[in-house]
């Protein structure tokens, strides 16, 4: 079990040489409420609604609303990092070839057009491993949709790219999530973008008092 002991002893060790740095500011503070309401670990609708108004009265477009539905939607996939490479380990004890198997053309394309040598992809396996090559084996269809639908809300770009590691860090570390992989990630790519110690405890001090999943009728 991963416990918020275990969340505040990977955010101290990836701080302690992080200066203070500047605060949020109030829009990314309800921007990101407005994305943790939305993540579907919690789904306050009535929350949503209401960071909704405080998020567009302070300022916010609409596009910069709707775009941290998107991201925040795109955080699902986490059932796929999860749950793939189990599936697949359990494939190869079974001895089912598809584990095995050389890539095939599509395959081999589809790695190189999504993957190829991007340094990036190497976070993903460190903190993921074996998830881009379990999905690409069992689902080829599945693995071109992951990025299609995960790079939206980066193609858009309404939201600055500090405030997106902001949110998903926030979603990642709420107490209905705690999907330390993508946190580790997170916490990692926002201090590489300059955010601060403060924003950051801010941000995770947010996350901790996230609402429980009540249901949506």
């Amino acid at each position: 079990m991963i416990l918020i002991a275990d969340i505040d002893r990977v955010v101290k060790e990836e701080l302690k040489e992080i200066e203070g740095g500047e605060p949020l500011s109030t829009l990314d503070v309800l921007l990101i409420n407005l994305a943790l309401r939305a993540s579907p670990s919690v789904l306050d609708v009535n929350g949503i609604e209401e960071y909704t108004h405080l998020a567009l009265d302070a300022g916010a477009t609409a596009a910069q609303v709707h775009e941290t539905l998107v991201l925040v939607s795109g955080l699902g996939v986490h059932t796929l990092m999860a749950g793939s490479p189990i599936v697949a380990a359990v494939l190869h004890e079974r001895r089912d070839p598809s584990m095995a198997a050389p890539l095939d053309s599509r395959q081999q394309k589809l790695w190189s057009t999504y993957v190829g040598d991007d340094p990036f992809w190497d976070s993903m396996e460190m903190e993921v491993p074996g998830f881009l090559q379990s999905l690409l084996r069992q689902s080829p269809d599945a693995f071109e949709a992951f990025f299609q639908y995960c790079a939206v809300p980066w193609k858009t770009a309404a939201l600055r790219a500090y405030i997106k590691e902001l949110i998903s860090l926030a979603v990642d570390a709420c107490p209905a999530h705690r999907f330390l992989p993508g946190l580790r990630l997170h916490l990692k790519n926002a201090i590489q973008l300059g955010v601060g110690r403060q924003a950051i405890l801010q941000t995770l001090a947010i996350a901790a008092a996230a609402p429980v999943h009540e249901g949506v009728t």
